[in-house]
């Protein structure tokens, strides 16, 4: 009970802030996080041209759940959910705090739409330092991570995240890290160390998914199994994908929309991310 007592008190506390944006991050390689290359110049010129948040939540296409949880630690650890990569990406940490008092109001605002555990366990995957140790290098920002329900459809997950849109007027920082086209298993390799090089059927989905986005056609997004044969490739598994539809659902009617980085990778990946913001 103290504890539901200190959470009414957080959410009539906090100081109201100015809309935060929210971000989808087409993340890419791992090798990203210890690159520079245009990817992450952008993603910093990104950070200085946003409110500093008090919070970041990230929606990692690398935590796949049963069920729905986010990360409850103090101290969330560094994880390097990969293989065969240079060891200098296996020393990167990013030793951000996390927030155990946000999490706990998080399961509590999700209550009456999805039971949200508080873990104890994960941390912070490459899906989310990759991209925030170039937003905020100084890992000064508690950083919490929120799992994606594996055995859900898409309207679900555009509905949890709507009852998460308090969180943009309290300082907190929404991103979800995926990509919008990606296919592994259709990698041009050697046209991986070259952005650029798309394949035809890569380069017209990203458009009509760019177009969907731009016109608010959120229903288009969310019934994407409609794509037909081009959607197919692009999204051959749904979890790079689903963290688009967590910032699309961010979106108030005022919201303006930007791209980034939207640029195809390796013949079968597009680095398209998407900025929501207010102003």
């Amino acid at each position: 009970m103290e504890t539901l007592k200190h959470l009414y008190n957080w959410q009539k506390d906090l100081p109201e802030t100015e809309t935060m944006p929210a971000l989808f991050i087409g993340h890419g390689s791992p090798m990203n996080a210890i690159e520079d290359n245009i990817f992450v110049q952008n993603w910093r010129k990104l950070a200085q041209n946003i409110p500093k948040p008090t919070a970041i939540l990230v929606i990692s296409a690398h935590w796949e759940t049963q069920g729905t949880k986010v990360t409850a630690m103090e101290k969330p650890r560094t994880i390097h959910d990969f293989g065969g990569f240079p060891r200098a990406l296996f020393e990167v940490q990013y030793p951000a705090k996390g927030d155990p008092e946000l999490a706990a109001y998080i399961k509590e605002a999700l209550k009456h739409f999805a039971v949200v555990e508080l873990d104890q366990l994960w941390g912070l995957d490459h899906g989310n330092w990759s991209v925030v140790k170039h937003l905020y290098p100084n890992a000064d920002i508690p950083v919490l991570q929120l799992s994606l329900d594996y055995s859900k459809p898409a309207e679900y997950h555009y509905n949890l995240a709507k009852e998460l849109q308090i969180l943009r007027k309290k300082g907190v920082l929404i991103i979800g890290s995926g990509n919008m086209v990606h296919n592994l298993r259709m990698v041009s390799w050697e046209n991986m160390l070259e952005p650029g090089f798309g394949y035809d059927w890569a380069l017209d989905i990203n458009d009509k998914m760019k177009q969907y986005i731009s016109e608010d056609n959120h229903l288009a997004l969310i019934n994407y199994q409609n794509f037909g044969i081009e959607g197919k490739y692009a999204i051959p598994t749904p979890e790079h994908y689903m963290p688009l539809i967590y910032t699309l659902a961010l979106k108030d009617k005022n919201d303006k929309v930007s791209f980034l980085n939207d640029i195809p990778i390796g013949g079968s990946l597009t680095m398209t991310s998407v900025v929501i913001d207010s102003k």
